[in-house]
């Protein structure tokens, strides 16, 4: 399991704690002059949770910048949004099928969710990818190999059906394509590092999960 979720509460908690902290101090000086004290203290300080069962500590906000997590990105995390984008690139070539073949008005509005969810997603890993600094260079990973990626001949044979025929296929194809993103998904929850690409995998996994169900209901 990740620990993720207890860096994150450090991180808040050392937070939350420099500003109560750094608040304290401006009234330090005026308390210790009263006080008859000497000089202001040196600089703030931050109060740092203790470990369970331990005491929390004082320490300077030097100290409690390396005591944040680092959620640099690692080779999972690139892996995992190279790969999504060409996953839900595919998607999106299954879903602009639906308008004109589809024969349920049930299908098509699904596919229309399913455009409107994914389009901007690959956006937004596309701008993560800018931001840390373009793409990886990945070796032994085949997009055609990723979990639930239609083949050739099955896109296929999905443009080349209409009607009922292409209900059946579209959901078929569609389920095993979900199945293969959450599949994914999960997989970087526990090898990735960055939080941005966790909460991206955990929206694919809510999102697709609910859409998986619909879909088997159809």
């Amino acid at each position: 399991m990740s620990n993720r979720p207890v860096r994150r509460t450090l991180a808040v908690l050392l937070g939350t704690t420099a500003v109560l902290a750094l608040g304290a101090c401006e009234s330090a000086p005026d308390e210790d002059r009263a006080a008859g004290g000497g000089a202001a203290s040196s600089g703030p300080a931050i109060v740092a949770p203790g470990r369970p069962g331990e005491p929390a500590k004082r320490v300077s906000p030097e100290e409690a910048a390396r005591m944040l997590p680092d959620e640099r990105p690692n080779g999972a995390d690139f892996r995992y949004v190279q790969m999504m984008i060409a996953h839900h690139r595919q998607a999106l070539t299954m879903t602009a099928l639906a308008p004109r073949r589809a024969g349920s008005p049930q299908v098509r509005k699904l596919a229309e969710r399913i455009a409107a969810a994914q389009g901007p997603e690959i956006g937004a890993m596309e701008g993560w990818l800018t931001h840390n600094g373009g793409p990886r260079p990945q070796t032994g990973h085949d997009h055609h190999t990723m979990p639930g990626m239609a083949t050739e001949a099955q896109l296929a044979a999905l443009k080349a059906a209409e009607g009922r025929a292409f209900d059946s296929l579209f959901l078929k194809l569609m389920i095993t394509h979900h199945e293969g993103a959450v599949t994914m998904a999960a997989e970087v929850l526990g090898q990735g590092n960055n939080v941005l690409v966790e909460e991206m995998a955990n929206d694919v996994i809510a999102q697709q999960t609910a859409e998986i169900d619909r879909m088997r209901s159809l």
